[in-house]
């Protein structure tokens, strides 16, 4: 089952957009429900969802918002907007952003609500079927290049590759990006993506796990250490991006690439 959050400040919206849909008879359980973009954030850092049916306009982080902070903190969930007939600006933001679909609030339907889960559904599979595909040795989603390669044919989204394998380690946001290829922020997060298939920082949090990964094979520094080293600041954040990519928390991986190679030797 795909995991669905419903992001809606309206109570009455958001139950009846729990309520109308048989979930489980498309392939989809609504996991979890919040009342704002910011609430929403930490749910998404908790347990990511695969789907977030979300609001544009809510108070303390609209959808717009959420979406943006998702993108950029690596996450790849689908997005559907709920907006009014006003709100074009936003949905083209939102669009802009990786949204897969918007649906108008006051048109809402069973039937326009069942189509877009269908094609949110046939877009999880497809995605996880290409994981599948392209899982290397060391389970990195998409194996990655050295910097002196070239990856793409377009220029600056080159130039923040090579930029990215070089310093790895620092601080890197899509704003920074966009300033040291003097392009506008939306734009570099949209084109980035569709050159390499992957978001920035998705793509950022590959090059630092597998910089770690050499770092816990090769040396015997502490778990704590090796994620500060590679640019995760915060250690839990390190262990959790660590397993998502790998499957294994940084001490297990460890355990487990030792107990092979005593294997090997005996």
């Amino acid at each position: 089952m795909w995991k669905v959050l419903l992001v809606e400040d309206e109570v009455f919206v958001r139950e009846s957009v729990r309520e109308i849909i048989a979930w489980e008879e498309l392939g989809f359980t609504v996991s979890g429900e919040a009342g704002n973009g910011a609430e929403a954030l930490e749910m998404i850092r908790q347990d990511a969802p695969d789907l977030v049916i979300s609001d544009i306009i809510m108070p303390e982080m609209d959808g717009v918002e959420l979406l943006r902070r998702t993108r950029e903190e690596g996450y790849d969930s689908r997005f559907v907007m709920l907006t009014c007939m006003s709100d074009f600006e936003n949905v083209r933001q939102a669009m802009e952003y990786g949204a897969s679909n918007y649906i108008l609030k006051l048109s809402m339907s069973v039937n326009s609500l069942r189509d877009t889960l269908r094609k949110i559904n046939n877009e999880l599979v497809k995605s996880q079927e290409s994981r599948k595909v392209s899982a290397g040795p060391s389970d990195s989603a998409v194996p990655l290049l050295p910097p002196h390669e070239e990856i793409t044919s377009h220029p600056e989204i080159q130039k923040i590759l090579q930029y990215l394998h070089a310093h790895y380690d620092e601080d890197i946001t899509v704003k920074s990006m966009s300033q040291y290829v003097m392009m506008a922020e939306n734009y570099v997060s949209t084109l980035f993506k569709k050159k390499t298939g992957q978001t920035l920082i998705h793509y950022l949090h590959q090059i630092r796990v597998d910089q770690a990964i050499r770092l816990l094979i090769h040396s015997n520094l502490p778990v704590y250490e090796i994620g500060n080293r590679v640019g995760f600041v915060n250690d839990n954040y390190f262990i959790k991006i660590f397993k998502r990519l790998t499957a294994q928390t940084p001490s297990q991986y460890r355990h487990t690439q030792r107990h092979n190679t005593e294997s090997v030797s005996i």
